[in-house]
Order: structure tokens, then C-alpha cells, then sequence
């Protein structure tokens, strides 16, 4: 397994390159002037030139490049534009509440989305399926935004219950991580009762019942962890998710997150914030599929890594 994990290291840096350089000329096609931006609507030429300079946009795109790179390598990715902090301070700073707002979206949704495709799955087409697939249809076809408002409308405003804005206390978690999560859950609970519907009609399945054994034990012991596999994968890759694109749910709650820090950085052109954004989200995502493929081997033995 070592290995195999050193090789997907390995292969991070061509997956990163080819990443670095579609950011990069991305970046640079969108419209606007980020030195007119940084110097203000009522600077005159020279001083937007001079900006321009100091900024270091005044040099040839191959050579801003190399200097990208260079600084991608050494994690120093400049200053930002905007604030003039270094841009790792700005994203240290950033990480954490969006961190932990993915770990509780996460959280609750794969318990909630399990329990409900499991449920739908043991009773399949009956009453309990029927409204857990409800309930897992209207929590994907719910704009986030909307439902974040929503939330706010009733329990900030109407009943008072819970904050709406900032990162201080768990109690500025809960509407922000159901939003976040309503998605991933109503997901996973369909994509559960696919895979435990497909295993609860295998021939062990039917061995453990005729054993003799309760249908609890049968799910929870012998049809789980057959289960869990693609469940992983769905989970991993939702789990991405849910840590680079939560720029919706930030920015109707507030929330001082990398989501919102994104936004700010793309409407005032801040090009070193963003390239940084990106490239991090996209290492997030490799190193995400990695752990999900090391834990295949530990939920199945029977896995073998080349």
C-alpha cells in the first residue's frame, strides 16, 4: 500500500501543472484591469502604470508564469492585491470555518442521508421508501441559496433562535451546515438504497437469513460493509465538494470562509488569491480521492493496490 500511495503522490505533479496552467491563462482572460481596480476609479495613468509595476503585471505573461510556479513551489504566493497580506496569511485565516462548516454539513448528512437509504432500501417500496425518496428529491431540487433564506427567515428572524451571521459559537453552524449539507444528504440517501437494494438481493444475504439471523444483524453486519464502498466514493468526492464549493452558502450566511474569500478576490480581479483558491481546491480533491482509496483496502480486505 505504500507504494501504491507514493505513486499517487508522484502523480500529483503533472495533475497540479496542467491545473497551475489553465488557472493561470483563466484567470487572466477575465475581464477588467485588477491595477485600475487596485489603484482606485480616480487614479490617473501613471499612477495606474506605476501599480501596474509594483504589481509585477506589467511583465510578459511566460515570465509572470515562471514566477507563479516558483512561488507555487515554495508556497509564497505573493500578496494580494486587495488587502496587501500575504496570501497564505489570508487563506490560513480563512481555512478553518470553512473547514469545520464542511466537517458538520458532512456530518449530519451522511448520517441522516445513510439512515434514510438504508431505511428506504429494507422497506422498499413502502410507505418508509416512498417518503425518504421525498424527501431526498426536494432536498436536491432546493436551490441552496433559497433554502439558506428560508432558514434565516424562520428560525433567525421569526423565532430567534440561532444566528445568522459570523463564526464564533456552534450556534453559527447549525443553519449555515444545513444548508451546506441538505444536498449531500438528500444524495446520499439515494445513492445508499441503490447500492443496499443491490446487495440485499445477493445470494449471502440470502444465506444469512436463512441461518436464521436477524434482519438487523443482516444489515448492519453482513450488508454494510458490502455497501460501503461506492457509498465511500460518493462521500469523498462530496466531501470536495462541499470544502470548494460552499461560495453559495458563505455568501448568503456571511460566512468568513474560502467561499466568500473567492468571491471577493474574483470581483476585484486579486489574481494571486485566486490562482492560490484554485490550486487548493484541486490538491483538496486529489488527496480526498487517495484516502478514499486507502480506505477501500481497509473496509475490504480483499482489495489489493498496484
Amino acid at each position: 500500500m505504500l507504494q501504491y500511495i507514493v505513486k499517487r503522490l508522484l502523480g500529483l505533479v503533472p495533475t497540479l501543472l496542467i491545473v497551475g496552467v489553465l488557472v493561470f491563462l483563466l484567470v487572466h482572460l477575465l475581464p477588467g484591469d485588477p491595477a485600475r481596480l487596485a489603484a482606485g476609479p480616480d487614479a490617473n495613468p501613471e499612477t495606474v502604470q506605476l501599480v501596474r509595476k509594483d504589481l509585477g503585471l506589467d511583465r510578459p505573461l511566460p515570465q509572470q508564469f515562471l514566477r507563479f510556479v516558483a512561488g507555487a513551489l515554495t508556497g509564497d504566493f505573493g500578496k494580494s492585491m486587495r488587502t496587501k497580506r500575504q496570501v497564505s496569511t489570508e487563506i490560513a485565516d480563512r481555512f478553518a470555518p470553512t473547514f469545520w462548516l464542511t466537517v458538520c454539513a458532512m456530518a449530519w448528512s451522511v448520517v441522516f442521508g445513510m439512515g434514510i437509504g438504508i431505511v428506504s432500501a429494507v422497506w422498499r417500496n413502502r410507505w418508509p421508501d416512498r417518503l425518504g425518496m421525498t424527501l431526498a428529491v426536494s432536498g436536491i431540487s432546493f436551490p441552496a441559496f433559497a433554502l439558506g433564506m428560508v432558514l434565516m427567515q424562520v428560525f433567525a428572524v421569526q423565532l430567534n433562535w440561532l444566528p445568522t451571521v459570523g463564526a464564533d459559537t456552534w450556534k453559527h453552524y447549525i443553519l449555515p451546515s444545513l444548508t451546506l449539507g441538505a444536498a449531500v444528504a438528500a444524495i446520499m440517501a439515494r445513492f445508499t438504497r441503490s447500492s443496499f437494494v443491490d446487495i440485499l438481493q445477493e445470494d449471502f444475504i440470502r444465506t444469512a437469513r436463512a441461518k436464521g439471523l436477524s434482519e438487523p444483524v443482516v444489515v448492519a453486519k453482513h450488508a454494510l460493509r458490502n455497501a460501503l464502498i461506492p457509498v465511500l466514493t460518493m462521500m469523498g468526492l462530496q466531501f470536495g465538494f462541499l470544502l470548494g464549493g460552499s461560495i453559495v452558502v458563505e455568501v448568503v450566511f456571511n460566512w468568513p470562509g474560502m467561499g466568500r474569500l473567492l468571491v471577493d478576490a474574483v470581483d476585484m480581479r486579486d489574481y494571486p488569491v485566486i490562482q492560490a483558491l484554485v490550486l487548493l481546491f484541486s490538491l483538496e480533491f486529489i488527496l480526498i480521492n487517495l484516502i478514499v482509496d486507502v480506505l477501500y483496502g481497509l473496509i475490504n480486505p480483499t482489495i489489493r493496490f498496484r
